[in-house]
């Protein structure tokens, strides 16, 4: 993913998408749609529901984000960040319970962190029609190495990293420090390369495909630890979710300090 600096992704971006925090009922209600298009009736994931709506038991404490496609005026993509369940935040999370045979816990621990400053990415979507190039027909998300395309030929794989930043940025505004995520590893490969990407944490794991637990730590100033071509996206995208939030602007208590992680090399 070699981008010349000139080409700035943040203004090709804001032509084509644009990212909506889904705060409302009736947003939410596009984030479950989506979601069933994709994981119900496309890849088959998940039983296809009677409303056409695919939910479940984590949605309810879950930060969730859409992405529109600024031609249309239609949501084409989703992810969430599920928060541990406020009655008991020592309930595990998805992945905490996938994974429990495989995680190196001398990397980290997720049941020593303190509860409330973590959250798992999870149901990242992308509608059909838009991802549609040859391979990609039953991948929940579009990635290839030209996914940021050229100036002249911009692509539409700018959604899921659009989508991600997205997440990041949202968990940063409700102070939440760590966010783990089961992903392909094809796409953690993809997602190191914008220079904050997720750090594998334990075996892979079969659930829906070969999928690996990861982290990712967020910092307190996204922007510094992005490549330079990429900062300008993230400034795009941080400014929307700005203006949809507005006066809504999570008030948390910044979480204290969690306990140290050993880093590894991948």
């Amino acid at each position: 993913m070699t981008l010349p600096e000139t080409f700035d992704l943040g203004k090709t971006y804001k032509q084509y998408f644009k990212i909506v925090p889904a705060l409302s009922d009736d947003l939410k209600d596009e984030v479950f749609k989506i979601r069933h298009q994709v994981f119900c009736e496309d890849l088959g994931f998940e039983a296809q529901r009677s409303n056409q709506r695919e939910t479940d038991e984590y949605d309810a404490h879950s930060i969730h984000v859409l992405i529109r496609s600024v031609r249309t005026g239609t949501f084409i993509g989703c992810t969430r960040i599920i928060r541990p369940r406020p009655a008991d935040l020592a309930q595990p999370l998805p992945f905490e319970k996938i994974c429990d045979a495989v995680l190196d816990r001398s990397i980290v621990d997720p049941a020593k962190l303190r509860r409330d400053a973590i959250g798992e990415i999870s149901r990242l979507a992308v509608v059909s029609q838009f991802r549609r190039r040859k391979g990609e027909e039953k991948m929940a998300v579009p990635v290839s190495d030209q996914d940021s395309g050229t100036e002249k030929q911009p692509r539409f794989s700018f959604i899921p990293i659009s989508l991600y930043l997205a997440a990041a940025e949202l968990a940063r505004l409700h102070r939440i420090t760590t966010c783990f995520v089961l992903t392909e590893v094809r796409l953690a490969d993809h997602f190191r390369k914008i220079g904050f990407g997720p750090q594998i944490i334990g075996g892979a794991v079969e659930h829906r495909g070969t999928r690996l637990p990861s982290m990712i730590i967020i910092p307190p100033t996204i922007i510094e630890h992005l490549r330079v071509n990429f900062r300008p996206l993230y400034q795009q995208i941080a400014g929307e979710i700005a203006t949809h939030l507005g006066s809504q602007m999570p008030l948390d208590p910044v979480p204290e300090t969690p306990p140290v992680i050993r880093r590894t090399t991948d």
